[in-house]
């Protein structure tokens, strides 16, 4: 019932386009392309990376050096890095045209751009121990792309660029992974000149998102229907979708895609010309761990590490019986916040227990038509978010 539910508020969300569900679009170039290839087909400069992060995880980063508009300039510029969200990657930066993407506008505005890919996800599957095909390799949450992957990535990004801060900006889970490193890591948070958070997302207590039905499933059963490696739903669930639900091509492809069930999805605010781009990187992939943690914090209404199953384990990992809450007083950077008023996943309550608890709050807009995937995807960001990132970053380069 959980999953009818689901989908059909998805459907509803969706509503009717007369002419469009059904209809057949030629592909996108960059379908079949990786970061690098995406980032060149629109005439820009890129480099790709590896960062091997404390534990081993090898995490592939990409960089636009500078944008198209001001190439005659090479010397330093001012470091903008973009952590993706959950399931997603670095492709989501740059899923639109050049004057609808974030990491191109930061380009052509004159910022050295770097994209980040969180362990586990498409450009991110590789480990100097374990193999992907192992459990062990598996088992991380968001706890260890804060506490390892962002430290690793920033460090690196600063050592290459030889900065000693950066502008950071995060979208959905890229906000979370932040507030836990920059309270946690004080070292990390001086690193910091400015936290740009999109959709931000610590507590989901009040989510309407599958996170809300998935947590009602007891972790045995969400391992024995999911597994204990990447999560991603078996193909007998996208068969049900696509023979019991989805009786078009393109609501089929929507419905079975685990990233817009999750997220929700704007087809009114979206360039539907780009649509099979962003199906094509998505979901790009994370553990069932992290899920696990997800639908924990569902349950818990707490912003809090994972919780391993009983207080021995518990105490075990950290040294006490429940695992520690995350204390968002002690994210001192400054944080400009941008939030959606029909968000799926950072339900507009949920922001509203989040921002009184960050003592450097220097900025919040609510947009209230936009849902989760808007702040990285609308046709109409750049108006509503991104000049608005760029003209804060300007006053502080």
């Amino acid at each position: 019932m959980w999953l009818l539910f689901t989908v059909a508020s998805l459907l509803s969300a969706l509503g009717t386009v007369q002419g469009f569900f059904g209809k057949s679009l030629s592909e996108s170039p960059e379908v079949n392309m990786n970061i690098s290839q995406m980032i060149s087909y629109w005439g820009y400069p890129t480099e790709e990376y590896d960062v091997v992060t404390e534990d081993g995880y090898i995490l592939g980063i990409n960089r636009i050096p500078y944008g198209k508009k001001n190439s005659a300039y090479r010397g330093r510029r001012p470091v903008a890095f973009l952590q993706h969200g959950l399931l997603t990657s670095a492709t989501n930066w740059i899923s639109n045209l050049p004057n609808n993407s974030l990491a191109f506008i930061l380009a052509d505005a004159g910022y050295d751009v770097w994209l980040g890919n969180s362990r586990g996800n498409t450009w991110a599957r590789r480990n100097l121990y374990f193999s992907p095909d192992s459990v062990e390799f598996w088992a991380f949450s968001f706890d260890e792309m804060a506490k390892y992957d962002l430290p690793a990535t920033i460090d690196f990004i600063l050592k290459k660029t030889k900065q000693e801060k950066l502008h950071y900006v995060g979208h959905s889970q890229g906000t979370t992974i932040g507030f836990i490193a920059f309270s946690t890591n004080p070292k990390l948070a001086k690193k910091i000149k400015t936290f740009y958070a999109l959709a931000p997302v610590a507590t989901v207590k009040y989510t309407k998102s599958l996170l809300n039905k998935l947590q009602l499933i007891p972790t045995f059963l969400f391992k024995m229907i999911f597994g204990n490696k990447i999560f991603y739903p078996h193909s007998y669930f996208n068969d049900f979708l696509a023979t019991e639900v989805c009786n078009r091509e393109t609501v089929n492809s929507l419905c079975s895609n685990a990233l817009f069930i999750i997220c929700g999805f704007d087809h009114q605010n979206l360039n539907m010309s780009r649509l099979d781009v962003y199906l094509s990187h998505n979901p790009a992939g994370t553990s069932v761990q992290n899920m696990l943690h997800w639908t924990q914090a569902v349950e818990s209404g707490e912003f809090q590490s994972f919780n391993w199953g009983s207080p021995a384990q518990n105490i075990l990992h950290y040294n006490q019986p429940t695992p520690p809450l995350y204390n968002l007083t002690d994210v001192k950077v400054p944080v400009a916040v941008w939030s959606g008023g029909q968000d799926w996943l950072a339900d507009p309550q949920d922001v509203d227990m989040l921002l009184p608890q960050l003592p450097n709050l220097i900025y919040h807009k609510k947009i209230p038509p936009y849902n989760h995937l808007d702040f990285i995807w609308a046709m109409n960001a750049p108006q509503e978010v991104y000049n608005e990132i760029v003209s804060m970053m300007a006053k502080d380069k």
